[in-house]
């Protein structure tokens, strides 16, 4: 009983751990880029999330619409993913 306690208890504070780890973050934006809507992966998006998301790193799932990230001024509409190209506007 002691052992399975324990081991619970290691489990959660893992799990702990790793959510923590997983904190939004804030990238600042340079003169030579813009905001790309719809091609960050889960996780890896600067910002813009959408509800229930903090910011950067929020996103939920691949490709996600309402997620962006900086890219290279210029490039945004020329990006290609599995759900499309990218864009300078939030994708439904």
């Amino acid at each position: 009983m002691k052992t399975t306690l324990a081991l619970a208890a290691m489990a959660a504070l893992s799990a702990g751990v790793a959510y923590a780890s997983q904190k939004p973050v804030h990238v600042e934006a340079k003169p030579d880029q813009e905001k790309c809507y719809g091609i960050a992966k889960a996780g890896e998006n600067d910002c813009g999330a959408g509800p229930g998301t903090a910011c950067g790193g929020t996103s939920t799932i691949d490709y996600q619409g309402n997620a962006w990230k900086y890219v290279a001024k210029g490039t945004c509409t020329s990006i290609k993913t599995p759900k499309g190209m990218g864009s300078l506007t939030p994708k439904a």
